[in-house]
């Protein structure tokens, strides 16, 4: 079982925090599931990831569509169908014991100006961590990400 990772955004936004999470990931030769709950926001991801520079472009599809397993990094709502290492969890989305059980990572990006966002991130921290899973959470309220605590794996 791997390690939740969460990051408070407070400067930094989704999409810089999403890309250099991606990025790592794949270099890594990780797929990625991206879960999200909010449609609109999953539609608005998409076309960033498209429209990025020819540089840094992150190969994805939405889920539902015929290449899903193929696919290095699936955004959708569903269930993970890529064979994942990883699963990013955005707009309140949540994980199974059983999804868990198998990646080595999952990140947690919540908006540090959203107090609901704040106490579900909090409320998934105690359930990934009852899981079993390591937990560690991030900031960059200082302007650079620093870890502010960890929990070892059980």
């Amino acid at each position: 079982m791997g390690t939740a990772v969460f990051y408070h955004l407070t400067r930094s936004g989704l999409d810089d925090t999403l890309t250099m999470i991606l990025t790592r990931a794949l270099a890594q030769g990780w797929r990625v599931m991206l879960r999200g709950t909010d449609a609109t926001a999953l539609d608005r991801l998409d076309e960033k990831l498209w429209l990025g520079a020819a540089d840094g472009f992150l190969p994805h599809g939405r889920q539902g569509g015929p290449s899903d397993a193929g696919q290095p990094v699936l955004l959708g709502a569903g269930a993970i169908g890529n064979a994942a290492q990883g699963l990013v969890l955005i707009d309140g989305a949540v994980a199974t014991a059983g999804e868990v059980t198998t990646l080595e990572r999952v990140w947690v990006l919540f908006d540090g100006a959203d107090e609901a966002a704040v106490s579900a991130a909090r409320g998934l921290w105690t359930q990934l961590c009852g899981f079993g899973m390591a937990a560690q959470y991030w900031s960059d309220e200082s302007g650079a990400w620093l870890k502010k605590t960890e929990r070892a794996a059980t």
